[in-house]
């Protein structure tokens, strides 16, 4: 396979998964209180070392950066940490008990507490086993990922599958967020799908038609010194 074709595979690929996210944090929060860069991280470095394997399982690496390298650990570092991790925004004085996948998340534990708690149990299977997730080959993360994603494996009271579409949601989203909630470093998944990100208009534009927007991906803390009057080039 060509390096175009891998390209165009891991961009519909990805692109699939923003449509496909697991709903299980729908009852907890949505993305207008997620965390930006200003909070601080709650994950100690036995969380991180398994994160940073994890998500590069799930996002790894070719012509193009992996989700660790997009800093997509810090960013899950960054939600867990804020309001919505916390579970500041959500009902916690139960009852709770199993409901059925209409009903989505039913869980007492907030999202951070759902990382936590996984990530711990997690951590303890492979000490009995003598060793830990991230020094695992490859091909052994992969299948141990998919029985989490497909197996209810409780995980200290987490059903796997629960943390597993909790961790997908959260690295896709750190991958293509705008880098001001601590993820897609340098903009780069943007660049990867040509979207040219958070210009607040395309004024000059307006009378260019069937041409190319040639410009460099402006995230919300670029200002608006940076939107398109005088940038945006159409080239044919």
């Amino acid at each position: 396979m060509s390096n175009q074709q891998r390209s165009h595979s891991r961009r519909s690929f990805l692109v699939a998964g923003l449509l496909t996210i697991p709903t299980v944090t729908a009852l907890v929060g949505e993305s207008d209180s997620h965390s930006s860069v200003a909070e601080h991280g709650i994950f100690n470095s036995t969380e991180k070392l398994f994160l940073h394997a994890a998500v590069d399982r799930l996002i790894p690496a070719d012509e193009w950066p992996s989700a660790s390298q997009l800093n997509v650990v810090e960013y899950i570092d960054l939600q867990m940490a804020g309001p919505w991790g916390r579970g500041d925004l959500s009902y916690r004085n139960g009852p709770f008990h199993q409901g059925t996948p209409s009903q989505g998340y039913q869980l007492e534990y907030t999202p951070a507490e759902v990382f936590r708690r996984s990530i711990a149990a997690i951590t303890r299977h492979w000490n009995a086993e003598g060793t830990a997730f991230h020094r695992l080959p490859v091909a052994q993360q992969d299948a141990y990922l998919a029985t989490l994603q497909t197996k209810h494996i409780d995980l200290d009271g987490v059903p796997s599958s629960v943390f597993f579409g909790l961790l997908w949601k959260h690295t896709v989203e750190g991958f293509f967020a705008d880098p001001i909630y601590g993820g897609n470093k340098d903009k780069i998944a943007w660049q990867m799908i040509g979207f040219p990100g958070a210009y607040t208009d395309f004024y000059d534009l307006i009378e260019q038609h069937n041409v190319k927007f040639d410009a460099a991906p402006m995230g919300i803390a670029d200002g608006m010194h940076m939107h398109s009057h005088g940038r945006g080039n159409g080239k044919e």
